[in-house]
């Protein structure tokens, strides 16, 4: 029997992170994302979580990998959309899109994946700083963040009896592409995100990998938000 990781988004940034770190450990790994994964070995569910559904392109991928008898499964909620926004002038149509990929894709691949965790399984939600507070100009991803602590929150108590764990690991500033396509790609911008950070670094998303993946193995988090920032500077 074979542990599977199976992770959103992983075709880059943390996601692709998360995917190396969980096949250097011996699971494998499937990805559920617009895009292939460009780490070798990876099985590749394209599908876009935006749209409603992708499920019928999920679910028999999903069966064909796993089998009847999988292994331990751990299922990352990684996949997300950042947009720049106000919480007074918030487009529907745009707050339903990000809601569906950041909150309602992981919910239904919750109902999806859950026939198949078994003993030392677990599902993990990769948060952010915002699922605790807020920033000006970001209302949509910090309503969806605060959602997914909600979600894990809710996640812990329906497994009570089993033996499946989760979590929500917060990351802080990540040097990932969708930091650089929100911040800036130049060095001027990383350096100056990079200042709010207690350590003056940026986080490398192999850091939040190393979290997961142990977060993965660790029941005794069970129900915990996690945060993995480097301490911020609070101004």
């Amino acid at each position: 029997m074979a542990d599977w990781a199976i992770i959103t988004g992983a075709s880059r940034g943390i996601g692709r992170a998360a995917a190396a770190r969980f096949l250097q450990a011996g699971w494998r790994v499937m990805n559920v994302s617009r895009r292939p994964c460009p780490e070798p070995g990876v099985v590749d569910v394209l599908a876009d979580l935006s749209v409603p559904g992708w499920e019928a392109t999920f679910t028999p991928a999903l069966s064909r990998a796993l089998g009847s008898s999988p292994g331990r499964v751990c299922l990352v909620h990684n996949a997300a959309l950042y947009g720049h926004d106000d919480a007074l002038s918030l487009d529907a149509e745009h707050l339903r899109r990000v809601l569906e990929v950041n909150v309602v894709a992981p919910a239904t691949l919750n109902r999806l994946v859950r026939g198949y965790l078994t003993d030392g399984s677990s599902i993990l939600y990769v948060g952010s700083t915002l699922s605790e507070k807020a920033v000006r100009g970001a209302a949509s991803y910090v309503t969806s963040k605060h959602a997914i602590a909600g979600l894990m929150r809710s996640t812990c108590q329906d497994l009570v009896g089993t033996r499946v764990h989760t979590v929500c690991v917060c990351p802080g500033f990540t040097d990932t592409e969708m930091m650089r396509e929100n911040v800036g790609d130049s060095e001027a911008a990383r350096a100056n995100t990079a200042a709010r950070m207690t350590y003056g670094r940026l986080i490398a998303p192999e850091e939040i990998a190393d979290v997961l993946l142990r977060c993965a193995e660790m029941p005794v988090l069970n129900g915990a938000v996690l945060h993995a920032n480097l301490g911020q500077i609070e101004t």
